[in-house]
């Protein structure tokens, strides 16, 4: 994987914040970050889903630069269009991991707070993707992300890959 100071600075604005400053300081706020009630059921379920979501998350960002020159971030993004390994499965992976990371962190501190900022970013990229992400995808990719968006569901991934292209 090439690191780039672009995927720094996107590693640094958008994971880092959504998965870490903005949980902590959520744990932090309500206090549960000094006395954390956690019970063997919750670390054990809570460190999967985050160990799942991160790796999800490393997959993804790896396949943008590796294949797609170019980052997650809106300011860096791919040059070409990724549809190969988990995106062959579902068109946002890293959106998924992100959530997965958010559950298990909720999880983890039994904390309904970070469920709350989980349900309220889960609400932006349900109506931010189709909005947004989706026709900027169109504009930069044309026939091509039009093609891969027939066949490959959005949220829910396929059991069976997609093998166009």
């Amino acid at each position: 994987m090439t690191v780039s100071p672009a995927l720094i600075t996107a590693a640094i604005i958008f994971p880092l914040n959504v998965m870490g400053v903005i949980p902590a300081l959520i744990l932090w706020f309500t206090g549960q970050l000094e006395s954390p009630q956690l019970e063997v059921i919750s670390m054990l379920l809570g460190g999967v889903l985050i160990v799942c979501g991160l790796g999800i998350c490393w997959v993804t960002v790896s396949l943008f630069t590796d294949h797609g020159d170019g980052t997650p971030a809106p300011f860096a993004p791919p040059k070409k269009l990724v549809i190969i390994g988990v995106y062959r499965y579902v068109r946002n992976p890293m959106m998924m991991g992100v959530w997965c990371v958010l559950i298990g962190e909720a999880t983890l501190f039994m904390s309904a707070e970070i469920m709350l900022w989980f349900s309220m970013f889960f609400t932006g990229c349900i109506i931010l993707v189709p909005l947004w992400e989706e026709g900027d995808l169109e504009s930069r990719f044309g026939e091509s992300y039009r093609e891969y968006k027939k066949h490959v569901p959005r949220w829910i991934p396929s059991l069976n890959p997609w093998k166009g292209e």
